[in-house]
């Protein structure tokens, strides 16, 4: 989508990510207006896309934006990635994927699948920028995220398992083409 149809479909993706992010209807309105301020933010930085899956409405979206070895993606990276992943990020082969937001049927049935919607959609961003690897970064008590995350191929990033796992706020995974 380009900038102009994402401002156009706010609404919309902000009533997905409520709707598929979890708790009541009570958290959707804080969780919905959050993530409204970081798409706004990430829809800035060069090469963002984002990709929707619809049918009669919007049922699904995963968004975000390759990177450099420098510049200002590395807020909240800084000392979770490896050499290797630093080295790749130089050379323009790591892309950030900021969010995955399906339905939680997609999160519990059929993760394994080629064909599951969550696999399709981050395939389909490292394919269109020739990425070998994407990152992405957890809240480090959401579990239901990782977990749904690691059935859809990611692993914890080198080093990182749930014993040894660096200290901090986040959890890194990595997708490997």
């Amino acid at each position: 989508m380009t900038r102009r149809q994402i401002e156009d479909h706010l609404q919309e993706l902000g009533d997905l990510y409520a709707e598929t992010s979890g708790g009541g209807p009570w958290a959707w309105n804080q969780a919905r207006g959050a993530f409204l301020r970081r798409l706004a933010a990430d829809v800035r930085r060069p090469g963002f896309e984002l990709l929707i899956a619809e049918t009669t409405a919007l049922t699904g979206c995963a968004y975000g934006f390759p990177v450099r070895g420098d510049g200002p993606w590395w807020e909240g990276f800084d000392g979770y990635l490896p050499g290797r992943l630093l080295r790749l990020a130089a050379a323009g082969r790591l892309f950030v994927i900021s969010g995955i937001h399906v339905p939680s049927r997609v999160r519990r049935q059929n993760q394994d699948r080629a064909w599951n919607l969550a696999r399709r959609l981050q395939k389909r961003l490292l394919t269109d920028h020739g990425a070998a690897v994407a990152v992405t970064l957890v809240n480090r008590s959401d579990h239901r995220t990782v977990e749904a995350l690691r059935s859809w191929g990611w692993r914890y990033v080198e080093g990182d398992t749930p014993r040894t796992a660096p200290l901090g706020p986040f959890r890194v995974l990595v997708l490997e083409t």
